[in-house]
């Protein structure tokens, strides 16, 4: 029995699409700018603050600490990105259930540096019917050597200054800049330099949509997250097929009029609003797995309805159960479902918990612990002795003056050599041991006792201790 060979894996049709105008293309390319702009601008923006360089957001691993403007995060503030991270997974899946891939669409990094690589190709090598025209050029063509050699060293130069920024950010970044071009920056520099720049070259300028097709996870659970009133961009099938299908505008069929007659309905086949799409998709195919709900599908047949004279929306954002209607209705957000209204619940509660949290941080931090081996000591005397470590951590912002004390102990008994006051500097830690000893009749009426803890502003920590005489 012969067997026909069939490939594993088709080849990659490149997709080249078209620029267009409209209302999603403004928003989206006014996205690409705010982005571009604080990403690229952030490290270099000043921020005054003691004992740190100035600068905005800095990721101080050395120093262990991330400055974020006014606010210094430190390693036991691990919970702070725990919740960060809560909020981020829940508010994706909250629009998502609202609004489809709206995230993809238009603030995933992925869609902005493609677009922003999509904007150079056009600069360099024209509009979509040009950039065809030198995609079935030999390489022998002398046009299309400069021009998409000239195209990817933007590319290349794009991605480097990309990788470069971002290194920025874990080191004050005009000596880090400075150090990396006279090649003395940290080994750990230039590797991160190199990763990035191939890896934002290969997503942005070669892989593109396959990013979001087969490597991405979140196009491929999102379609668990869709609800029949998820508002995404649709093709209305109805009025654009009609019941004899699709037709182009030829003679006889260019009004509404005759193409009611002749059972064809509004879309005229003109297939702009596939050659717009930057996955390459039809969205008259209906609700697909690739679709990023970019929106610019929905500009392209505006403006074909424009020319037309015909009313907007033959694409439009809606929903599937707005469009199964005989009828279809407004547009609406429609929000009253308990998987939408639980997302914006956990929300509101985790982000409010997350900057109470953080207007409400301790100035400093301490513990304390009991040595225990062994847990006391009998002294030649016959007094017993208790030691304790005490670690104290500097949150406040400033260098910080710490006095110990304790209640409920004779007089003398606290030994902490020469740290009854000690400074810390800010996100500093210090650890201090302290001895107590007391006389066995003191020892046989002390079980508790407290440590007490001040710092400079008057703020203070009691914190109880126990004394043992015995196992």
């Amino acid at each position: 029995m012969e067997t026909e060979d069939k490939d594993l894996y088709f080849k990659r049709i490149p997709v080249i699409p078209r620029s267009i105008k409209g209302s999603f293309r403004r928003f989206k390319s006014g996205l690409l700018w705010l982005s571009f702009a604080v990403y690229f601008l952030l490290p270099w923006m000043p921020w005054e603050r003691a004992g740190a360089p100035s600068q905005a957001v800095m990721f101080d691993i050395p120093g262990r600490r991330y400055l974020i403007f006014g606010l210094t995060v430190y390693p036991q503030d691990i919970f702070w990105l725990s919740l960060l991270l809560f909020i981020a997974a829940v508010l994706l899946f909250f629009v998502t259930a609202l609004l489809g891939r709206a995230f993809c669409g238009y603030f995933c990094f992925q869609t902005l540096w493609t677009d922003a690589f999509m904007l150079l190709e056009r600069l360099f090598q024209g509009e979509r019917p040009a950039r065809l025209r030198l995609f079935r050029e030999p390489w022998s063509n002398r046009e299309k050597l400069i021009k998409v050699g000239v195209t990817r060293i933007a590319w290349g130069v794009l991605s480097f200054w990309t990788a470069l920024t971002f290194v920025l950010y874990f080191g004050y970044a005009p000596d880090l800049l400075v150090s990396i071009f006279t090649l003395q920056a940290p080994a750990a520099a230039y590797i991160t330099t190199l990763a990035l720049t191939v890896s934002t070259y290969l997503s942005a300028g070669v892989l593109r949509e396959h990013v979001c097709t087969f490597i991405c996870p979140y196009g491929r659970f999102q379609s668990a997250m869709y609800e029949p009133d998820t508002l995404t961009a649709h093709y209305d099938r109805r009025r654009g097929e009609g019941e004899s299908g699709r037709a182009a505008a030829r003679s006889g069929l260019r009004t509404r009029e005759e193409r009611s007659q002749a059972g064809h309905g509004d879309c005229i086949d003109c297939g702009l609003c596939v050659q717009v799409c930057p996955v390459g998709i039809d969205i008259r195919n209906g609700l697909q797995y690739r679709c990023i709900s970019c929106g610019l599908c929905v500009d392209a047949c505006n403006t074909i309805m424009d020319k037309m004279g015909w009313p907007r929306g033959l694409v439009r954002y809606d929903s599937e159960t707005n469009l199964a209607k005989p009828v279809p209705g407004p547009v609406k957000m429609q929000w009253k479902s308990l998987k939408v209204i639980g997302y914006g619940i956990s929300l509101i509660l985790m982000t409010a918990y997350l900057f109470y949290d953080i207007q409400h941080r301790a100035t400093f931090e301490h513990s304390i612990q009991q040595v225990r081996q062994p847990l006391f000591v009998v002294m030649s005397d016959g007094s017993i002795r208790n030691r304790y470590q005490i670690r104290l951590t500097n949150l406040s912002g400033l260098e910080e003056t710490y006095n110990l004390s304790a209640r409920g102990l004779p007089e003398g008994a606290l030994d902490l050599g020469s740290f009854q006051s000690v400074p810390v500097r800010n996100g500093k830690s210090v650890i201090i041991q302290a001895s107590v000893k007391l006389s066995p009749e003191a020892a046989a009426h002390t079980d508790h006792f407290e440590f007490v803890i001040r710092n400079g502003k008057g703020d203070e920590v009691v914190d109880p201790a126990r004394f043992f005489t015995r196992h």
